[in-house]
């Protein structure tokens, strides 16, 4: 059985596949909004910084001249694999008229983590085989050090200007140059070549390098194509044409002010804020990092309206409702929170508190350019990932393989889509394992449901290898999560499998105190946390694992929990155990 989009979403237009992303999303007959009608694209939430739509196309240009006399390169000349330049910094202003000029040469952007340690980011530079690396002075260190490793000359590291408020009284060393100097020099070049690509050169020539985690292993480097930005972006405008419609007044079309806290080099934030964003006219406030503090002071003062969150964040701000209910929020209407699960019961304790938002859902991976579902204001169920966006089809399969044929029947999720990107890089046998005949295995286990107002949801279950067996019967860690969360003395948490001889599998979960938790000792807590579970769940999916407390669950910046770190803790703790014994 195929599952569709609802048919109220109207059909995806046409994607281009001969255009590079820069053009498509500074070329007003790209079907973006119009220069006229458009939001200021980026604004700096800390010093207020902004510029026009064209005025960054014009920086993008003038940095494209630059960058293509320091580096030799030619829009139309050369290989693509030949011209990979990385980025290690946290979020700017910048940073996407940095990644466009690199394509207006016909370059690719390999994005890295600005948290990555040293190692971690020597890896990503060798791996896809960056020839330059721009960053920011707060990682210039473990920057340097990595580009040395990966073979990259200190000559070749070059600054993104960031704040004084952020990077405090750091100066740029002697012999860095920065991105603001290669955009000044720009103006005196000549103009460049316009890029000339034939057609379908956009759906097979790689613009970004995006590295997936997994649950296991190094990162491996997703090769993300022009079309498949270009074709999330227009999926992800079409999905929402209906709520901007509804919108319009006196003609003219609806605009937001969203927030971009996010990281810019992770995929959520890439797509759906950075090029969603300002190709339907939006203004995006950018924030280098989250800091409670800055976060709903920069909402107060650009009256934003959608904040684009983590479920990490969310749960933040419940536990800390009288710091929030000091600043005015009353700007937001909506927020959209992707990248890992949101429980039920967090999404109740959300509504409950701000029952004017409209909490929307999606559901994605790097590996599908992201956004493969996502809610509606029309067509929210609390839970769901929301429905499937034009131009997605999807598939249910068994563990066996066999494709099934009906709702609420637990399988793997696979896609199909213009988004679904072109593989691994250097990594073949992962790509024939992921990517089959136009289909892509999501690792996903979820469930269709038809919702109560007619329309198919999907349901993220969990990641197939993260599912506790218990007794043969599934137990998925994100739902233990997301009820644990909501007693009131646990400030976040997370389950994973501990050994068991009768069982096979049992429930664990690791546990941050809350505020109101002050006093009590740990085995009354556990007992709580214990009952707690035992009162709203199946038998089977009873914390009989136990309960351990710890400062701080694991998570990647976009808010996954690390329960691999968990994992390897927890057997690290046996094996001494064992080895006292």
């Amino acid at each position: 059985m195929v599952f569709y989009p609802p048919a109220r979403a109207g059909e995806l237009p046409k994607v281009p596949d001969d255009v590079p992303i820069c053009d498509f999303m500074l070329d007003e007959k790209s079907g973006r909004m119009p220069f006229a009608s458009s939001r200021n694209p980026f604004i700096c939430g800390i010093t207020g910084r902004t510029y026009s739509v064209a005025q960054a196309a014009e920086r993008v240009d003038v940095l494209a001249r630059a960058l293509a006399r320091e580096f030799g390169w030619h829009p139309n000349r050369g290989s693509e694999w030949e011209k990979v330049v990385g980025i290690y910094s946290f979020n700017s202003i910048d940073y996407l008229v940095l990644c466009w000029a690199i394509h207006k040469l016909s370059g690719i952007v390999s994005a890295a983590n600005a948290v990555y340690s040293a190692p971690e980011l020597a890896h990503q530079l060798k791996d896809s085989r960056c020839r330059a690396l721009f960053t920011c002075l707060p990682s210039l260190p473990d920057a340097l050090e990595a580009a040395e490793k990966a073979g990259i000359p200190k000559s070749r590291v070059y600054i993104i200007d960031l704040p004084a408020e952020f990077t405090g009284s750091a100066k740029t060393p002697t012999g860095f140059k920065t991105l603001e100097q290669f955009i000044t020099e720009g103006y005196s070049l000549p103009p460049l070549e316009k890029t000339k690509w034939a057609p379908g050169q956009g759906a097979k020539q790689t613009a970004f390098l995006c590295y997936s985690s997994g649950t296991s292993g190094l990162p491996k480097g997703v090769m993300i194509a022009h079309r498949n930005v270009i074709a999330n972006t227009m999926q992800i405008k079409q999905q929402e044409q209906s709520e901007r419609d509804a919108r319009v007044k006196d003609g003219k079309p609806a605009t937001g002010v969203s927030l971009g806290l996010l990281p810019q080099s992770h995929i959520y934030a890439l797509v759906v804020l950075c090029h969603v964003g300002p190709y339907r006219g939006d203004s995006l406030v950018i924030l280098p990092k989250f800091d409670m503090a800055q976060y709903l002071g920069a909402i107060q003062k650009h009256r934003i309206s959608t904040l684009y969150l983590v479920p990490p964040i969310i749960i933040a701000m419940l536990r800390n409702k009288a710091v929030c209910d000091k600043v005015d929020l009353s700007s937001v209407s909506a927020i959209f929170t992707g990248a890992a699960p949101l429980g039920k019961e967090t999404a109740e304790e959300l509504l409950a508190w701000k029952p004017s938002w409209a909490i929307k859902q999606g559901y994605g991976l790097t590996e599908t350019c992201t956004v493969v579902s996502s809610t509606t204001v029309f067509d929210t169920w609390l839970g769901s990932s929301g429905c499937l966006l034009p131009g997605f089809e999807a598939k249910v399969v068994s563990p066996e393989g066999t494709e099934l044929t009906g709702y609420d029947q637990p399988g793997e999720l696979v896609v199909r889509s213009p988004s679904v990107v072109l593989g691994y890089l250097n990594n073949p046998r992962a790509t024939a394992e992921t990517f089959q005949d136009g289909w892509m295995r999501t690792g996903d286990e979820v469930v269709f449901r038809i919702s109560p107002g007619g329309t198919e949801h999907l349901f993220i279950v969990d990641r197939i290898k993260e599912l506790i067996k218990v007794k043969g019967m599934q137990v998925a860690p994100a739902e233990l999560e997301a009820h644990v969360l909501s007693h009131p003395d646990v400030a976040d948490c997370a389950v994973i499998p501990v050994p068991d001889e009768r069982a096979g599998e049992l429930p664990k979960a690791f546990v941050v105190r809350g505020a109101s938790a002050a006093g009590k000792d740990d085995a009354e807590l556990t007992r709580s946390i214990q009952q707690y579970v035992e009162e709203h769940k199946a038998r089977h999916k009873w914390l009989k694992g136990g309960v351990e407390f710890i400062d701080v669950i694991p998570k990647s910046p976009s808010g996954k929990i690390l329960r691999r770190l968990l994992r390897d803790r927890e057997k690290e703790t046996r094996r001494k155990k064992e080895a006292k014994l």
